[in-house]
C-alpha cells in the first residue's frame, strides 16, 4: 500500500540565491535529500506550475508544489526486537531506547536496530520516511525518543525540532569536578582529522547546550543538560571541549585514567562502564494532532545507576579518610 504526499509553500525570503534541492531539503527535511532528488528529477515537484531542475535558483515568493507517491520500505525488514514503550496513540510513540541498540541501519548495523524493531511492532510505519524517526540517539545513550506514525505528525515534530519548542533534558556523569553550570555555543562539525569524531570547528552548523550541577562528586560531577540544537554527538563533542568529557566516552574521553585514591573496586566499576554516562531522561512536546503539550520522564538506567553510587560512595569514604 502507498501513500500520496501533497505538499504545497511559498519560498521565504531568507532562502533567496538557493537552488531548488537545497530550498526544498530545508521546507520538507522530514524527507531524506535522496528522495526529494528523485521526486525533482521525476518531474512530482512543480516551481510556479513548472518543472525546473535541481540546480534552479530561486528568488523568494515562487510557489513550491510537490504531488509524489511515498512507497513502503522494502529495503529493511520488521524485526521482533522488544520495545520499551513509555507512550503510545495513533500518531506517536514514545520509545525508552537502552543502551547498545542502533538507531537506523548503518555500515555494520544493517539489522538489529530500532528501525527494524519499529517496522514488526507497527509495520504502517514503513509508509513513513525513516519508519518515522524524526530525531536520534547514539548507540551507547540511553533513554527517550519520539517516533511519528504517520507522515503528517513527522512534519509537524520536524517543525518542533527546527523552531526549538521541543524540549530534551539529559543527565550525565562529567570527568571533572565543575564549579557550576553555564551555556556551551559552538558550532559543531565534521573533526578535520578525524573522520568518525565531530569537533567545535567554524564551518560547523550552530550548537547550543546548557548544563548545571546535580552533584559534585570527588573527581567527576552528576550534570543535567538541556539541548536547544540536535548536533550529532552534541553534548559529548560540547563537554569535552570544555575539558569537562564524559564518563566511559571512548571517542572523546582520552584514554581511561585511573582515579587517585579510589578503591580497586571503585577502579574496577570506572573502567569496566564502556559506554557514554548520558541518558536522555526528559522528553516534551506539543502533540501534532491535539497540541497538548506533552511531557515524559524515565528513570536512569540501572548500569549509569551503579556507577553513580559507586562514585557517591567513593566520594564518602575520602572524606571520611581525611577525618582522621
Amino acid at each position: 500500500m502507498s501513500e500520496k504526499i501533497e505538499l504545497e509553500v511559498v519560498v521565504p525570503g531568507e532562502l533567496t540565491g538557493k537552488r531548488l534541492d537545497q530550498v526544498i531539503a530545508q521546507l520538507f527535511s522530514e524527507f531524506s535529500r535522496t528522495r526529494l532528488q528523485s521526486w525533482i528529477k521525476d518531474g512530482f515537484v512543480t516551481v510556479d506550475g513548472k518543472q525546473v531542475r535541481p540546480r534552479e535558483k530561486l528568488y523568494g515568493g515562487e510557489r513550491i508544489r510537490v504531488n509524489a507517491t511515498v512507497e513502503p520500505m522494502e529495503a529493511h525488514a520488521g524485526e521482533d526486537i522488544p520495545l520499551d514503550i513509555v507512550y503510545e496513540d495513533d500518531q506517536i510513540i514514545i520509545v525508552n531506547k537502552p543502551a547498545g541498540l542502533v538507531v537506523h541501519p548503518a555500515i555494520g548495523h544493517r539489522t538489529g536496530t530500532l528501525l527494524n524493531a519499529l517496522l514488526h511492532h507497527f509495520p504502517d510505519i514503513a509508509l513513513v520516511p525513516r519508519a518515522g524517526i524524526v530525531h536520534r540517539l547514539d548507540m551507547d545513550t540511553t533513554g527517550l525518543m519520539v517516533v511519528a506514525k504517520t507522515i503528517q505528525a513527522q512534519t509537524e515534530l520536524v517543525c518542533q525540532l527546527q523552531d526549538r519548542s521541543m524540549g530534551r533534558e539529559y543527565e550525565a556523569i562529567a570527568q571533572g569536578v565543575m564549579t557550576g553550570g553555564g551555556c556551551v555555543d559552538e558550532p559543531i562539525g565534521r573533526h578535520p582529522k578525524n573522520r568518525l569524531k565531530m569537533g567545535v570547528v567554524k564551518s560547523g552548523k550552530d550548537a547550543v547546550t546548557h548544563y548545571r550541577v546535580l552533584h559534585k562528586l570527588r573527581l567527576h560531577t552528576h550534570v543535567r543538560l538541556k539541548l536547544e540544537t540536535g548536533r550529532t554527538h552534541q553534548i559529548r563533542v560540547h563537554m569535552a571541549h570544555i575539558n569537562y568529557p564524559l564518563a566511559g566516552d571512548q571517542l572523546y574521553g582520552g584514554r581511561f585514567r585511573m582515579m587517585k585514591g579510589a578503591s580497586e573496586e571503585m577502579q574496577e566499576t570506572l573502567q569496566g562502564f564502556k559506554r557514554q554516562a548520558l541518558h536522555a531522561k526528559k522528553l516534551e512536546l506539543w502533540h501534532p494532532a491535539t497540541r497538548e503539550m506533552m511531557c515524559w520522564e524515565v528513570d536512569l538506567p540501572e548500569d549509569f545507576q551503579q556507577l553513580l553510587a559507586a562514585l557517591q560512595q567513593d566520594s564518602k569514604d575520602y572524606v571520611d579518610d581525611d577525618d582522621y
